[in-house]
């Protein structure tokens, strides 16, 4: 089991940053790729960003590169989301999860997920 506890979410002015970070506990942390998806309301979840568990590759969704980061930092059990130029469309919850398989942007393959952090930008 790995429990992942979200935080750092809040309201932004658009154009603002936020970094998110995702707390694991339980089983080893660096086993895992950790990801970050998010679900706006009436929306399907969207992936956002992953990071594989040992190289730290990373892979990013077309409408979020250039302004967020992902990276983790393994003896904290940490992934964090770095967020810049925030836009209003970027408003969502957003949910870290964490995957056994390797760097995947697919939500079926990750096995655990965090309860989510609300990210609310205004215009």
């Amino acid at each position: 089991q790995v429990q992942l506890v979200e935080s750092g979410g809040g309201l932004v002015q658009a154009g603002g940053s936020l970094r998110l970070s995702c707390a694991a506990s339980g089983r080893t942390f660096s086993s895992y790729a950790m990801g970050w998806f998010r679900q706006a309301p009436g929306k399907e979840r969207e992936f956002i960003a992953a990071i594989s568990w040992g190289s730290g590759n990373t892979v990013y969704a077309d409408s979020v590169k250039g302004r967020l980061t992902i990276s983790r930092d393994n003896a904290k059990n940490t992934v964090y989301l770095q967020m810049n130029s925030l836009k209003p469309e970027d408003t969502a919850v957003y949910y870290c999860a964490a995957s056994s398989s390797s760097l995947t942007i697919r939500w079926t393959r990750y096995e655990y997920w965090g309860q989510g952090t609300q990210v609310t930008v205004s215009s």
